[in-house]
């Protein structure tokens, strides 16, 4: 089993930025960042495929970057503007699924870490 831990999430102004971290394990082929604020369901923020490829939802496209270091197995979230509408707890979520895309898709990951706790203030 693969149990993602997330770390870097706090409370910044807004228009600042924070850099989350998603520290994995075991067999990781595609990695996801998702948020969920109160009251709101979880949705997509951004995704990486095995091969780096990149996906983000919309509304951070521009103001999000992803990535990921195979080696150490880990994922990361640069979050720069950010804006009181990206308050949220922020998960890290893994698959090992061959067939897997790197999208933001709830349905395509398996595995998912406890959270961190992103808050924008206005």
């Amino acid at each position: 089993q693969v149990h993602p831990v997330e770390s870097g999430g706090g409370s910044v102004q807004a228009g600042g930025s924070l850099r989350l971290s998603c520290a994995a394990s075991g067999y990781t082929l595609c990695m996801g960042w998702f948020r969920q604020a109160p009251g709101k369901e979880r949705e997509g923020v951004a995704g990486i495929d095995r091969h780096g490829v990149t996906r983000y939802a919309e509304s951070v496209k521009g103001r999000f970057t992803i990535s990921r270091d195979n080696a150490k197995v880990t994922l990361y979230l640069q979050m720069n503007s950010l804006n009181p509408e990206d308050t949220a707890m922020y998960y890290c979520a893994t698959t090992p699924n061959t067939a897997c895309s790197g999208g933001v898709s709830v349905y395509e990951y398996t595995y998912w870490g406890q959270g961190t706790q992103v808050t924008v203030s206005s």
